[in-house]
């Protein structure tokens, strides 16, 4: 994990901290974005990224209650490959007893393509 997604892991919640880690141990990883202000979260509603305006997304906390985290190197038209790689995220937070929540399931439906809202980092 490189040091600019070593700061950005740093404003989640402590259980994102340790499952984000534990994965990076077996991915190289980057984290996009951990906790969201007010303009960038706006923007990503603005831009259709997100469904939330300001201070109602999971990142618009201190500490931030999402993640946004991809394999690298990153290929954002791979969704296979990132719908495998946030079932491995979601099987290492099981395994530490952390129940996370995807946005490529929203509805914990364990079916993607039944999202109708493409969240899949």
């Amino acid at each position: 994990m490189d040091q600019d997604s070593i700061i950005r892991l740093q404003t989640c919640d402590e259980r994102l901290i340790k499952v984000i880690t534990a994965v990076s141990m077996f991915w190289h990883i980057r984290v996009i974005e951990g906790h969201r202000g007010r303009v960038n979260q706006d923007a990503a509603y603005s831009l259709g990224k997100s469904k939330l305006l300001w201070p109602n997304g999971k990142h618009n906390g201190t500490p931030s209650l999402a993640v946004d985290v991809t394999p690298e190197p990153i290929d954002w038209n791979n969704d296979q490959r990132l719908i495998y790689f946030a079932g491995f995220v979601i099987g290492m937070g099981r395994k530490m007893d952390i129940e996370l929540r995807w946005g490529g399931d929203w509805h914990g439906w364990n079916d993607p393509r039944r999202n109708q809202f493409k969240d899949l980092v």
